[in-house]
């Protein structure tokens, strides 16, 4: 497969590092019938159309069932401003934890967060 960035001697040290004689001892404990597939795409394709194609093989999926992973946090709406604020730079570009006019930004943006859940419960 060209995209798996090692080379094929990389892969049989790995292999043999792991005690195995091929690719396919990885997948010996999963049954035959839920083994990955290839996606039978074919070649000269573009991205998009790529895409497109395994949209269509996701919608087949159950996604409107309820994941009860998370415990009640599977329903919920995020508001848009969220990923806007969340993405401000002063809150990820840290030069260094010890300038007090970065920290102000963290620690007010942690206390406006702990005050909001405190008046919701």
């Amino acid at each position: 497969m060209s995209y798996i960035a090692n080379t094929r001697d990389q892969q049989e040290e790995m292999l043999r590092v792991c005690g195995l004689s091929s690719i396919e001892d990885l997948f010996k404990d999963i049954p035959q019938k839920l083994r990955p597939r290839s996606f039978s795409l074919p070649s000269g394709k573009s991205e998009l159309e790529v895409y497109q194609i395994l949209e269509r093989y996701a919608s087949q999926n159950y996604s409107h069932l309820i994941n009860f992973l998370g415990g009640g946090f599977y329903d919920h709406f995020i508001p848009s401003a969220v990923e806007a604020i969340a993405s401000r730079s002063e809150f990820y570009t840290a030069y260094t934890p010890y300038q007090p006019e970065l920290s102000q930004g963290t620690l007010q943006a942690m206390y406006e967060f702990q005050s909001d859940i405190c008046r919701l419960t």
